[in-house]
């Protein structure tokens, strides 16, 4: 983590819903998302970058960083890790990056830090997304107890926004009626690549049978639209959207430097144990 430094939209969003998320102490998204992509290189994933990544961790903890983040791996797709930190504003991002500038220490491990882990990339790319509560549904989340990411990534036509957001009213109203479990936040590009017209759907899980579950209430969906309903989706999505993809990320907690009260939540996931240290081999004592 170099800290500064397919599917149709019918397709997509059959897979929503899921079992029951807690209520309780439930986070609204962050205003403000900054999405760091890591491309792995070939057998370099798993306990490796791990390794690397570690790096990262110990030096925010060490300097008892207020900022925290959220790593995960790919489950589809190219081999790569995302990290996720998120801010009230773009001005908060701003006094995070100048405070880390002036903090000498930390600055010179998350260097070297990056040194290390750059051995093991084929790519970086850092986007930046602006939370649209207008989009999103029954977003707040305790995400300390969630495991899984499904994130949903739609490219829009130039000049089609009013078609884009009527077709995601269209799922919104009725899924929101329709299917009381389902939720998700939906982020729109600010900076990046391909930043005009890219929005990100992020739906949390527990566990994978929630995807099991989201083809379920899918039908359920389909079949309150009706002919007419169906028709009218098929026409806006034709309409506005020009690429779309879904993927799946798990959650990992050795990428990820989280807050205290995320490992109270779950300490057992949260603070995994590491691997003992290498034991040198005995010194034969002098003749």
């Amino acid at each position: 983590m170099k800290r500064y430094s397919g599917f149709g939209l019918l397709l997509c969003l059959v897979m929503v819903s899921g079992a029951t998320l807690l209520a309780q102490d439930a986070i609204p998204p962050p205003k403000v998302l900054v999405v760091m992509r890591e491309f792995i290189k070939p057998g370099k994933s798993g306990s490796l970058h791990e390794k690397t990544e570690s790096a990262f961790v110990q030096a925010m903890t060490a300097a008892k960083w207020p900022t925290h983040y959220l790593g995960m791996d790919s489950m589809s797709g190219a081999s790569r890790s995302l990290f996720f930190v998120g801010y009230g504003s773009f001005a908060d991002w701003e006094k995070d990056n100048l405070a880390t500038m002036k903090n000498a220490t930390l600055s010179a491990a998350l260097d070297r830090a990056s040194i290390a882990d750059g051995e093991l990339l084929t790519g970086y790319q850092s986007s930046a997304f602006g939370y649209r509560e207008d989009m999103s549904l029954r977003a707040p989340v305790n995400i300390a107890q969630m495991r899984y990411f499904q994130i949903l990534r739609f490219k829009i036509k130039p000049g089609h926004l009013s078609e884009w957001e009527a077709l995601v009213k269209l799922y919104h109203d009725g899924y929101e009626k329709g299917v009381p479990d389902a939720r998700w936040a939906t982020y729109e590009a600010r900076f990046g690549q391909e930043s005009d017209g890219l929005y990100i759907v992020l739906i949390p899980m527990k566990s994978l049978a929630e995807v099991d579950a989201g083809f379920g209430d899918a039908k359920k969906f389909f079949a309150a639209l009706g002919d007419d309903g169906m028709k009218k989706l098929a026409d806006l999505t034709g309409a506005c959207v020009e690429a779309s993809e879904a993927n799946l990320f798990a959650f990992n907690p050795k990428l990820s430097y989280v807050s205290g009260d995320w490992v109270k939540a779950d300490p057992a996931f949260w603070s995994p144990k590491t691997a003992a240290p290498i034991k040198k081999p005995a010194e034969k004592p002098a003749q």
